[in-house]
């Protein structure tokens, strides 16, 4: 399992970034608090990600947004907080622990009427998802070694035109050594090296650093 380093002047930058522009609201906080008081792992996305987030859906026009890996809710709170009051966010999260944080958080927020949170592994939730309306945006941050088969279903459940981003792509270099994390790293490149064969996308990724560390995202537009 990697142990993902970072640098105090990382960390002192994403502050004053997250102080100056992204300026979270309460509720933000509030989310990142009650994980931490739920024994959550410290994993969810920084602020700047999080107003990221946000803003591409809005950017997007996106109505209806995918979301795979709920975890207390935080991302799923800025997607929610970009779309329309008609919009609506399915999410999906393996542990109810988990999602009854996330719904106290949403409800909290003003935004929970836009959510709905699927309990359960994600590969048995999507399925149940096919055949309904297309979803306009996705975001996939949950486990790395179905990120292959998530990505797959974010295709076959959007349309032309839906965004998808994926979460935690360079695991801090892991991606060029996957033997380091044989967990993790090799479901990472597998969904990579598809998003970027794929005929059916059109595919970037960007390396960040900051308090998650060494890490980044990949962003594709099904074509």
């Amino acid at each position: 399992m990697i142990e993902h380093g970072t640098e105090p002047g990382w960390v002192d930058v994403e502050h004053y970034l997250t102080d100056v522009v992204v300026r979270p609201d309460p509720a933000h906080k509030r989310a990142v608090t009650s994980a931490a008081e739920a024994g959550m792992p410290a994993i969810e996305v920084a602020p700047n990600a999080g107003k990221l987030l946000r803003m591409l859906v809005q950017m997007s026009g996106a109505r209806r947004v995918l979301e795979i890996g709920t975890l207390a809710g935080f991302s799923s709170m800025w997607m929610a907080q970009g779309l329309p009051d008609d919009g609506r966010i399915v999410t999906c999260e393996f542990l109810q622990k988990h999602a009854d944080v996330a719904r106290a958080n949403l409800d909290a927020a003003g935004v929970g009427h836009k959510v709905d949170i699927r309990v359960g592994a994600a590969l048995d939730t999507l399925p149940t998802l096919a055949g309904q309306e297309s979803f306009d945006f996705v975001f996939i941050d949950a486990d790395k070694e179905n990120d292959a088969n998530y990505l797959d279903w974010a295709i076959r459940l959007g349309h032309p035109g839906t965004v998808i981003v994926v979460d935690n792509v360079i695991w801090d270099g892991a991606i060029l050594e996957p033997e380091r994390d044989e967990v993790n790293a090799p479901g990472i490149v597998a969904m990579l090296e598809r998003m970027g064969q794929d005929p059916r996308l059109d595919a970037t990724a960007i390396q960040t650093v900051g308090s998650k560390g060494w890490d980044g995202f990949a962003i594709a537009r099904v074509r």
